[in-house]
Formats: structure tokens, sequence, C-alpha cells
């Protein structure tokens, strides 16, 4: 199929360039998903679905076009290129719109499981059903489960432009997520727990369902606490959706409209000195990991913080042109029917030397956080925020009653600076990984 694609996408930007464009980049993809629920032993959902299409962009003197379409006949191309041929006219002109000229070579990657595929159905079920079952089975109190699933994605791309480039790749991930609560004199209390990869044979169902469960029941009982400033560790899960709110702000695109607290700030120490952020469209078995990016530019391995001093910006064609310098290979693309945009690939948080056990063994008095509600809510620009706090209160170097109903408060700026340990258990959740890490004195709001 990936040499189908190719001919789609070749023929697209031949017409576009017969039609008088300037430039003509064409996209191609296929991709196919499989989700499977679980819930109580029984399938909740079994979905599968496919997606195929073309997009074609393509440049009319300083002015862009845009179209896709899901036909992939001679006439469905030409249609799409005649759509994005009409559409250049009513955008604004932009000198600093171009396309990448072709690269030398391609990384090679291995990024497709067969086995992926070639497992029948029935036992993707049975992955879900197991996993539930070694929940339900850690601990009596566990008794709903909201969702034990499987899910699968796989595809095939192409991109050819004028300028020359012409590249290809197939790729699968796979995945286990669920949900569940445990309950406990009316109180109820929830876990989760996930794993995406491109290993079939790397799935522990087992293993998920049993987190799941720990996190929900080392909760039950959970109560507020007075107000204090504290060391805080963050749990993985928690700590990726702190590291998450940075990558845009990483953007070359944010910095240069002015919405990035990072702006104007390169070879400053933004954060402190154990902490290293990096962005690496090459990260084996990366789920984002792809030989090239939207625009068909090499992925790399970029260097955004290191040790605590901010070396770097994430750049596609675009933004790069407009400062004079090489893209990152950061152009990102949702599928087909968009256009790419600067963004991030595998953005994680380099893991530190010390164990959690010791990020928590050298607290007195702290709190581990084992979930947080609206972190997405942080200002991206002040790097203010404030979010309710579920976790579990550290006394003596020892995790030692549950806690809810607080807040932490605080501006992300200045809570890089006060990380002062870095664990070494670097867990990725999709394109985003980082380890357990610890910050000193946040404020938590409590009763």
């Amino acid at each position: 199929m990936t040499e189908e694609l190719l001919a789609v996408a070749e023929a697209a930007v031949t017409q576009g360039m017969r039609q008088g464009a300037d430039g003509v980049e064409a996209y191609a993809s296929i991709g196919r998903q499989l989700s499977v629920e679980v819930r109580h032993r029984k399938v909740e959902t079994l979905k599968q679905a496919e997606d195929k299409g073309i997009g074609v962009r393509l440049l009319k003197g300083q002015q862009v076009g845009f179209a896709f379409g899901t036909e992939l006949s001679r006439a469905g191309i030409e249609d799409v290129v005649c759509r994005a041929l009409a559409a250049a006219v009513y955008t604004g002109a932009d000198t600093h719109r171009r396309l990448p000229e072709p690269a030398e070579t391609y990384a090679t990657m291995e990024l497709y499981d067969q086995e992926i595929a070639a497992v029948p159905v029935e036992e993707k079920i049975a992955l879900a059903k197991r996993m539930e079952e070694a929940a339900l089975g850690f601990d009596p109190r566990v008794k709903v489960i909201e969702g034990s699933t499987y899910h699968e994605g796989s595809g095939e791309v192409a991109i050819v432009n004028s300028q020359g480039i012409s590249a290809s790749c197939r790729s699968a991930v796979c995945g286990l997520y669920i949900s569940l609560a445990a309950q406990q004199d009316g109180q109820s209390e929830t876990g989760y727990a996930l794993w995406y990869g491109r290993r079939y044979r790397e799935l522990l169902p087992e293993d998920l369902g049993r987190e799941a469960a720990s996190r929900a029941v080392k909760l039950l009982g959970a109560r507020t606490i007075k107000t204090c400033t504290v060391p805080v560790v963050f749990d993985p899960y928690v700590a990726v959706d702190i590291i998450g709110l940075l990558g845009p702000a990483l953007t070359a695109e944010a910095v240069q409209r002015g919405r990035s607290l990072f702006a104007g700030k390169v070879g400053e120490q933004v954060a402190a000195p154990g902490v290293t952020l990096v962005d690496d469209g090459t990260y084996p078995s990366g789920v984002r990991t792809a030989p090239f990016d939207g625009e068909g530019v090499p992925t790399q391995r970029t260097v955004l913080i290191e040790n605590g001093v901010l070396k770097d910006y994430l750049y596609d064609t675009y933004t790069a042109h407009r400062e004079g310098k090489r893209s990152t290979g950061n152009a990102v693309r949702g599928s087909f029917k968009s256009t790419p945009t600067v963004g991030t690939s595998n953005f994680y948080l380099e893991p530190g030397p010390y164990s959690p056990a010791e990020l928590v063994g050298e607290v007195e008095q702290g709190f581990y956080v084992l979930e947080v509600l609206g972190m997405h809510t942080a200002n991206p620009i002040s790097g203010d925020f404030s979010v309710g706090a579920v976790g579990v209160w550290i006394e003596h170097g020892v995790l030692a009653r549950p806690v809810r109903g607080v807040v932490i408060a605080g501006n992300i700026k200045e809570l890089l600076t006060r990380i002062d340990a870095v664990g070494n258990d670097l867990r990725f959740f999709g394109g985003r990984g980082a380890p357990t890490f610890r910050v000193t004195g946040l404020k938590i709001s409590g009763k």
C-alpha cells in the first residue's frame, strides 16, 4: 500500500505544478484503528475503523492553499488540487512560506510489529479481560471497573513535494488502559494505569491491572491536611502532565507569537541544574518516532533545556525560515486533513540517578502526588497554576496516610527551579515521558 500512496502523492504534485502552482506538497496516508473495551468480564465495545486520504498544500506566489480529500482516484486528486489552488487566492501573502529541500538520507527504523496485525481479535479481548481480572483479584475493595481497554493503531504515510522530497513509512502502536474504583465505608477512590508501545509482546496486562488497583486502594481513607509548605514528590503520571505543559511553550511558533514563558531566554538558567528536557523523534520504541516529520524533514534529537539552561526551541520549516535557522524536524500533523504545524514528538524529562524510594526516603514531612485535577488550565504565558491534588502524606521518609481535598498552587517557572532531585524511573505515556521528581517548598492548601 505504501508504494500506491507514493504514486498518489506524486500524481498530486505533478498535477499541481501542471496547473501553475509554484510549489506543491502532497501528504497521503491510510490509518487503521482497533479498540476493545471490557467491563466486568464482558465486551462493552469493539470498534474498527479505517481512514485514508490525501492533503495537498501548494504555493502560488507568496500565498498558500490547502485542501484534502478521501478519493484517491485521478479525478479525486484533480479535485483536491483545484480546491487548493482556489483556496490560495484567499490567503495572505507571507514571504516565509516555503517547502523544505530533500534530505540526503533518512534513518532506518523498525516501527512496524507484524504481530500486532497477526494476533486474532479474540486474543486482544483476552488481554483486556486478564488486565481486569488482575485488578479485581488485587484487593476485594476493588469493586468497579470503569473500563479495561486494548487499543491499536497502524498506518502508512507518503509525502512528496516539488522540491524533490519523496518519503514513506509504515508504523504501528498498541496499548492497554484500565480505569477502576475501590470502595470502603462509603468512600470511593479511582485508579488507572496505561502503557503504549511498538511491540505487542511488551504488553503486560496483569501488571497494569494490579498497578491501577494499587493506586486506588492506597487512597482509601484519604482526608485533607492543614495548609503547609513542604517538599512535594510527583509520581510519573503527574510529572508527565507538568512536563507536557512545557512542550507548547518551547516551540518557535509560541515564542514568535509572544505566547511563551521561555521567549528570549536562550542561554539563561530556567530550571534547576539537574533538569534536562529533550524532544527526540528518533527515540527507540517511542510511539511518535518516525524517520521524517510532517513535511518530510528528517527527525532528530533536540536538547531544549540542558542542566537547567535553555538551549533551543522546536522548529518546522516556516518558523525556522523566520529566524534564518534549520527545521528541527518538528512539523506535526494530525492527519491528511490538516496542514503541518510545529510541535513535539517524543518529549521527555531525562531521568536522574535516584530511585523513587530515595526521593521519598529523604523527606521528613511532605506530599507524594498521585493525581492532579485541572493541570491543563495552567496559564501558558505566565506559568501560573492552581490544581486539586490527591496523594499520600510523607512522614519521616515513609508514605504514611492518604490525602485528598487539597490544592497545589504555584508557577511552572518557579517549580522548574525548585526541582532538587530527579528519579531514574522514566515512563512514557504516549508521546510524553517523565520520571518521578521532587520539588522543594510548594504550598499545599488544605483546611
